[in-house]
Order: C-alpha cells, then sequence, then structure tokens
C-alpha cells in the first residue's frame, strides 16, 4: 500500500496514517510563477496499491479548482508510473452540490468532476456524507465508496440532550433522508423513542423561502443535521423556527465545516447552543481557534478514513462504514 496526502490535507492524512499505523509516503508538490504546479511521488508506486488523500474545499490561496486538478494529475501520475489501483480518497468532494438542472441550460457539475476522475484512470473514489447520496452514485462509473458520520455524532448527541427528549431535524425537504438515518440509527444504540422535524426550504436566485413545519420540537434538545455548513444561513433559518416553537436546546450538525463568508452570523446568533462538524476540511480548524470553545466541537475522521482504507486494501467488508447492511 502506498498512502499520500496532498497540501492542505497533510493534517488529516496523518491521522488517517496512525490509524493505519504507517507513515504517509513522501511526495514532491511545486509551484511555479505562472500559476501551473507539478507533483510527483518520491517513492516507486509500481505494482502498489494506492490511496492519495486530498479534501477539495477552497481554501486562501488554493481554490477548489487548484485542489481538484493538482488531485487529478497526481492520481494520473501514480498511473502513468505503474500503480496497480489507484484510489482516490476526498473527504470533502467539490461541486457535489450541484447534481442537477434547476434552470435552463444548468451545468450537471457533478457529472462533469466524475467524468474527469475517470479519464485520468481513477479506479476508485472514496468520500464522505456528499450533498446527493443517489447522484453521486449514479454520478461515477468506477467504484464509488460514501461513508457517513452517524456513529461519530451518536455519542455526542445523547452526551449534549442529557435527560431532555431528542428531536432530529432537517432544515430542508432535500435532507430529510439524511436527518432520518441518524434518527434510527440513534433509536437502535438506545432504544429510546427519538422525534423528528423538517421545514420548507426553497431557494431562487439566492432567496430563500417557505414556511412550512413538521415536526414537535416544543421542550426537545433539537439537533439540526445537515452536509455541510457554508455561510449557516440554512442552520441559523431553522435553529430560530425552532426556538420560536419552544425547543430548550438546540445544535448544529454537519460533516463539513466550511464556514465561508457570513458564518460569523451563525456564531453570533444565541439560537445555536453548539455547532459540532468533522476535521474533513481545514477550515474548521482555523475558526475553532477563533470561536468560543463551547460553541464549536471538531470530530476527527482520521481514524474512520483509515479502517476505510485498511478495508479496502485487504478486501475487507465496509458495509458498517457505509451504512448499510452486509
Amino acid at each position: 500500500m502506498r498512502l499520500f496526502a496532498l497540501k492542505g490535507s497533510e493534517e488529516l492524512g496523518a491521522a488517517a496514517a496512525r490509524a493505519l499505523a504507517i507513515e504517509l509516503d513522501p511526495h514532491e508538490e511545486r509551484d511555479f510563477e505562472d500559476g501551473e504546479h507539478k507533483a510527483r511521488p518520491l517513492v516507486s508506486v509500481r505494482g502498489k496499491d494506492v490511496y492519495v488523500l486530498h479534501s477539495l474545499a477552497g481554501s486562501a490561496g488554493a481554490s477548489a479548482n487548484d485542489k481538484l486538478c493538482k488531485l487529478l494529475f497526481f492520481l494520473a501520475t501514480c498511473r502513468e508510473n505503474g500503480a496497480n489501483r489507484v484510489t482516490a480518497v476526498v473527504p470533502y468532494l467539490a461541486y457535489a452540490r450541484k447534481d442537477r438542472q434547476t434552470k435552463a441550460r444548468d451545468p450537471v457539475t457533478m457529472r462533469y468532476v466524475a467524468q474527469l476522475f475517470e479519464a485520468v484512470g481513477t479506479d476508485r473514489i472514496v468520500t464522505l456524507d456528499v450533498h446527493n447520496f443517489a447522484a453521486f452514485q449514479n454520478a461515477f462509473r468506477c467504484e464509488s465508496i460514501h461513508l457517513d458520520t452517524r456513529k461519530l455524532f451518536a455519542p455526542l448527541i445523547g452526551k449534549l440532550a442529557g435527560d431532555l427528549p431528542v428531536t432530529i431535524f432537517s432544515p430542508d425537504g432535500g435532507g430529510v433522508k439524511r436527518a432520518q438515518l441518524l434518527k434510527e440509527a440513534l433509536e437502535a444504540e438506545t432504544g429510546m423513542e427519538i422525534g423528528f422535524g423538517f421545514m420548507e426550504k426553497r431557494r431562487s436566485r439566492n432567496v430563500v423561502s417557505g414556511e412550512l413545519f413538521a415536526g414537535d420540537v416544543g421542550d426537545a434538545a433539537v439537533f439540526i443535521v445537515d452536509d455541510l455548513i457554508s455561510t449557516g444561513g440554512t442552520m441559523l433559518r431553522a435553529a430560530l423556527a425552532c426556538r420560536e416553537r419552544g425547543a430548550r436546546t438546540v445544535h448544529a450538525i454537519a460533516t463539513h465545516g466550511l464556514f465561508g463568508k457570513g458564518a460569523n452570523v451563525l456564531f453570533g446568533s444565541q439560537a445555536i447552543d453548539r455547532i459540532i462538524v468533522t476535521d474533513s476540511v481545514p477550515s474548521a480548524a482555523l475558526v475553532k481557534a477563533d470561536c468560543p470553545a463551547a460553541r464549536l466541537d471538531i470530530q476527527p475522521i482520521g481514524p474512520l478514513i483509515g479502517e476505510a482504507i485498511r478495508r479496502l486494501h485487504t478486501q475487507g467488508s465496509i458495509s458498517e462504514l457505509i451504512g448499510i447492511e452486509d
């Protein structure tokens, strides 16, 4: 096995490597004055089972496009130099939100990204909590592995709820299935009845509307669940609606803490008691440094990714990691 982590994903790669009891393999990355770059492994990959980890959230100095291009070129380089199998480990998959046409002549960018991975010879892609699981599966023709974070979040939900009844809440109709799966996982783990709710959200020309609210959140500990937090507007809108209907505590849970421009409003609001994300993207750690410790929790995913790689390498079952029965 060879495991590489490209620039910007080194900490997460090192955590996955520790879970595997191995070291990250060395590689070189060079940026040139005109914006072009070169990356190459510094060890032989011939005949090896190669895993390349890179999270594709844009950051200061490196856009999502930059990171995607570098990852594709590195995967192609490994294939060019005789790797037996090449797996892209992409905890946050850029462009996954644009998975269908919602307006005339819209792009279906997720499918185009899938075609790029396949064009450079990627055998398999591993990602974590994509925006639309069905669209992800349908976009890729190479093997696609989808990991989820239900088992990471479940213990923390019980701890934060205390003696209060728990309600799992989706901030929009598109996330209902994700919230239902977490609800079912909690019920299976605790043997308790877990409440459920969601609200309507429609977006047109960046204007959000929709007032339908379903579910009983009165006197409950409410956990609003989504795949990612960008500006935080969707989470805050749902949190305010839950508070208006009598929620005792409200917590926001998302796998990917992008925390883009405007997210400071989310952290400044008293409508949300706690924000919980993973370290799938490095921006979460940067926000953590400026955020009161009580407001932001970051759950590590290195062990989950490491275990997935181990099972894939040894041809073991990963059913329990992807949330289906073997």
